[in-house]
């Protein structure tokens, strides 16, 4: 009678663990899979998955693909996890691409995963020959490699994105979305390359390029906020900038359109300009080191209309630059006048300790 319990209570749970399992589907396994060409058995395994009640893993396996421009969205009816183990090329054809769009776009989807240690290639080294978006703004638009959109709870993690044709991700409407040890790599040669909330970034490694920028904001007087934006534990080489909030100059309205982002653990390595802060509030940067390229190490501009507001300034250690400097105010009476009347720091003791800083660098200069 027990061994009978204990072998239907086994069965239970091996039953209910096969059934908690994701349901693995290989594209390079369907029958509508070409030579090489992926589009069609992508597409035809997504459906099957977002209409599966059940979680499941699509797996790209190693080895080398073409894929064309593609939307998989959803809503879908369980988690769908997409594992690139192989090497995806874009269309070199840039009349196979429209620009308007990503090249690959996932969106309308709840706890979605992107993970393996495949790489993205945009190919980008044949469209930059082709079209100078790097030098003329009135060329065809240049498609990016990736497009995340209103996606909730999901995570982005372990993939390489290479040689985008612009930049190599746009984030839009998400929330709780985390990027973990992804790569975005490009020669230094190529073109510019670069409102959501609960945005994570961690383990990433960038360079060269423009660093990691957040915006651009205040273009348009309908956009929604961006909040509580966290990156922790990046790496910037020889990047334009390191950490910089993008803002529109002539709009008024960017003051309320970002808070709370948290930088923390960034190591710059012969960066240009490490820090940017713009007209910002409720921003903290901590324990940011390395080496910059310039004399630039944290850059403070605060217009007395748009104050900055609630920066927080935390273990910040860089080589060869100066720790704080202020645009446009050459005299120390300047910059304690700017320094009091827009930027406004929450704890008491600590402007003491930033005003400091300022003059002590500023009289070595």
């Amino acid at each position: 009678m027990d061994i009978g319990i204990c072998t239907f209570v086994l069965l239970l749970l091996m039953a209910s663990s096969s059934r908690s399992q994701s349901v693995v589907l290989d594209v390079t396994k369907h029958a509508t899979i070409s030579v090489g060409e992926i589009t069609e058995a992508l597409i035809a395994t997504w459906k099957e998955a977002c209409a599966s009640t059940s979680s499941s893993k699509i797996l790209i396996p190693k080895g080398t693909y073409k894929l064309k421009q593609v939307n998989l969205r959803g809503p879908c009816n369980a988690p769908i996890e997409i594992q690139v183990d192989g090497t995806i090329e874009a269309p070199a054809d840039l009349t196979q691409l429209d620009g308007k769009y990503q090249w690959i776009i996932f969106g309308y989807f709840d706890f979605f995963t992107l993970s393996g240690v495949g790489t993205f290639d945009g190919l980008g080294e044949v469209a930059w020959k082709q079209n100078g978006c790097g030098k003329n703004k009135n060329c065809n638009m240049l498609s990016m490699n990736f497009g995340f959109y209103f996606l909730n709870n999901s995570i982005i993690k372990g993939i390489t994105s290479k040689d985008s044709k612009y930049f190599h991700v746009n984030v839009f409407g998400c929330k709780n979305l985390t990027f973990m040890d992804f790569s975005a790599t490009a020669p230094a040669t190529s073109p510019n390359r670069d409102g959501s909330k609960q945005i994570t970034i961690l383990n990433v490694t960038c360079g060269p390029g423009h660093g990691i920028s957040v915006g651009s904001l205040g273009k348009y007087s309908n956009e929604e906020p961006l909040e509580y934006i966290t990156v922790r534990n990046c790496t910037l080489r020889n990047t334009d900038n390191g950490l910089r909030i993008k803002t529109w100059p002539t709009t008024p309205i960017t003051y309320d359109l970002v808070s709370n982002l948290h930088f923390e653990n960034i190591i710059m390595d012969n960066v240009s300009n490490p820090v940017i802060i713009i007209d910002q509030d409720k921003v903290t940067f901590k324990d940011i080191t390395g080496t910059s390229a310039t004399q630039n190490g944290v850059v403070l501009i605060c217009s007395s209309g748009v104050p900055c507001e609630e920066v927080v300034l935390s273990n910040i250690d860089s080589h060869s630059m100066e720790l704080v400097s202020m645009l446009h105010v050459p005299t120390l009476n300047q910059i304690f006048w700017a320094m009091h009347l827009n930027v406004k720091l929450r704890k008491p003791g600590f402007d003491l300790f930033c005003f400091y800083s300022i003059v002590c660098l500023l009289c070595t200069y």
